[in-house]
């Protein structure tokens, strides 16, 4: 459905597809994911939209329904909460839940860990009764946030993720006790994925030093590593399994996706291959199958084609279009997506992705850099970019750089961007322009910045590190006052969003306003566009005011866009519209019009 309108769940018939039922969901509501837990039962974590620069976000609630959309139950909820009889009744579940994983075997019922907003120090794990919410422990660890991984037996064997210092920690549960690993063990990162059917051995993302993550294979007990994929540049993602927790490909996030088929012998590896046959150019996922893995869905995406599904029923050999992601995208419009490397100027290897407008030669195009948002274990990749394509549609080249900090690149490559946001991020950003222009891709004399959310500030600083590269600069939604977020926004709520802060930006208040845009807006020497919502909670309204008064007590030029209920990049259809005639004609006004597009 369109960004703005109530979200609902479609469940639908495979003897009829015109006619699905409906789960709807509240106002600005979406499901973040589905899982059936029984052939006419299905349990939906809930998301919400913060504004269209994020990820969806969860919500850290739970609903189970029948595929009919009726008998609507919270199973999670922080203002329904379920009795240990299965009934309703005024208790909240003051926390956060989310799905763990299922049985091997549906059985009516998932596994959910939560922990509570009073307990930071704990997180607990329920075998749930989707048909009636009746919930039992299964399972605990005496660390906050965690994530648990579960064996078909569904028992609890491994829980990793950051603690309240934002350090990634993995436990191994042994003889009853939680046994945190060291790095002796598996190197610097050990994240377990998931257990073979069997329980035999066990699939995890490992790092070496600070490294890309490769896949690999162990014993049951973490021990015997046996390596699966890697990759020199780039960590291995994209990996499908089969129904039996089985990985047949992977590919690193890094560059065109290229799969490395595993366990070539598994006739689902044998289908995939032929699948990567039939739809050249373009890469095939599978999404989820029937429990018997006779009938599966596939998507098929690109740097052009946002993503088709796809049914594939094995046994009588027929495959059957589902739906698009966005049908009014025509992938024969859209311009090409090029993953490149260049040397950034302290010698680091970066990677860079040029989206060139369709038919045009890269040479000498007008250009805009994008920079991501995030900024941390963020990045972007090959595929399909709403943004990139609309600029490249007005006949621009778009130059997006995985600066250090992004993911994609392994945990030390992350760890590599902070407390750099105004320093070495940035000449990692303006290396990639200066790059771009050696090579002749962009014309020196026409080129803009243009990002969202952290790329809002990286907008500003990019100008005010490099004068005279930059003819422009758009920021939307940006942070301009790095003080202020320990003031106002959503990061400094929690314990752990302080000590973020303090490993992202630092407290020292010199060093914040050095690196604050709106502190060094008498060095900013081209023209701005400010584009923010107002009901922003990410990086507050505060922060465009701010920027706005500071420009205007430098007397610098700069125009002005925002719109009342918009949260963290505009929602609504007509603002989005209006936004990007105000960014085309800003970008024509300054740099010259695009090139033109056959």
């Amino acid at each position: 459905m369109e960004q703005g309108e109530d979200h609902a769940v479609l469940v639908y018939h495979l003897d009829d597809m015109n006619h699905p039922k409906s789960l709807r969901l509240p106002f600005h509501q979406l499901p973040y994911d589905i899982q059936w837990t029984a052939s006419e039962r299905l349990v939906v974590e809930l998301a919400k939209f913060v504004g269209s620069l994020d990820r969806p976000e969860r919500l850290g609630e739970i609903v189970a329904a029948d595929a009919d959309g009726k008998r609507v139950q919270p199973m999670f909820n922080r203002e329904w909460g379920i009795t240990g009889r299965g009934g309703l009744e005024r208790v909240a579940d003051d926390g956060y839940g989310t799905v763990a994983s299922l049985p091997s075997k549906a059985n009516g019922h998932f596994y959910m860990q939560t922990y509570m907003w009073n307990d930071e120090k704990n997180t607990w794990l329920y075998d749930v009764n989707a048909d009636n919410g009746v919930r039992h422990l299964i399972g605990q660890i005496n660390v906050g946030d965690m994530d648990f991984t579960l064996d078909p037996d569904g028992k609890v064997r491994y829980a990793q993720g950051l603690d309240i210092n934002n350090n990634y920690v993995v436990y191994r549960l042994q003889n009853g006790q939680w046994a945190q690993l060291g790095s002796a063990e598996h190197g610097d990162r050990f994240e377990p994925i998931a257990f073979s059917q069997d329980k035999q051995h066990l699939y995890a993302s490992t790092s070496v030093k600070g490294g890309p993550l490769s896949l690999v294979q162990t014993n049951a007990d973490g021990t015997q590593t046996q390596l699966l994929a890697k990759d020199d540049f780039g960590s291995i993602g994209y990996v499908q399994w089969t129904p039996q927790n089985q990985p047949i490909a992977a590919a690193p996030v890094t560059g065109i996706p290229t799969p490395t088929v595993i366990n070539g012998d598994q006739p689902l590896a044998q289908i995939y291959q032929v699948l990567l046959g039939k739809f050249p150019n373009e890469f095939v996922s599978f999404s989820s199958y029937s429990e018997d893995g006779t009938v599966l869905i596939f998507e098929v995406s690109s740097d052009r084609e946002p993503g088709t599904y796809y049914l594939l029923d094995r046994k009588a050999w027929k495959v059957a279009k589902l739906f698009s992601q966005n049908a009014n995208i025509d992938p024969d419009k859209m311009g090409s997506r090029v993953p490149m490397r260049f040397t950034a100027s302290d010698g680091m290897p970066l990677e860079a992705i040029l989206t060139v407008p369709r038919g045009a030669a890269m040479n000498n195009l007008p250009m805009v850099l994008m920079p991501h948002g995030g900024p941390f274990d963020i990045h972007d990749s090959w595929f399909f970019d709403t943004d990139a394509q609309f600029l490249a549609s007005r006949g621009y080249l778009v130059l997006q750089v995985n600066y250090r900090g992004s993911g994609g690149r392994g945990p030390g490559f992350v760890d590599a961007g902070y407390g750099k946001w105004g320093t070495r991020i940035q000449q990692d950003l303006i290396d990639g322009v200066k790059w771009a222009e050696a090579q002749h891709y962009g014309d020196p004399k026409r080129v803009c910045v243009y990002g969202g959310s952290f790329g809002g500030y990286s907008a500003m600083m990019t100008v005010i590190r490099a004068p005279g590269l930059f003819k422009c600069a758009i920021g939307e939604a940006g942070i301009y006052d790095l003080s202020m977020m320990y003031d106002k926004g959503d990061i400094k709520d929690r314990k752990a969003g302080r000590n973020y802060l303090q490993q992202a930006i630092g407290k020292d208040a010199a060093e914040l306003a050095a690196n604050s845009p709106d502190k060094l807006a008498d060095k900013i020497d081209v023209p701005v566009l400010l584009i923010h919502g107002e009901a922003d909670e990410r990086a507050p309204f505060a922060q465009a005011k701010a920027m706005r008064a500071a420009l205007d007590a430098a007397h610098k030029p700069y125009e002005w866009l925002t719109r009342p209920n918009e949260g963290h990049g505009f929602y609504k259809e007509e603002n989005l519209v209006d936004m990007y005639k105000r960014v085309q004609s800003f970008l024509k006004k300054n740099i010259g019009p695009g090139v033109q597009v056959n």
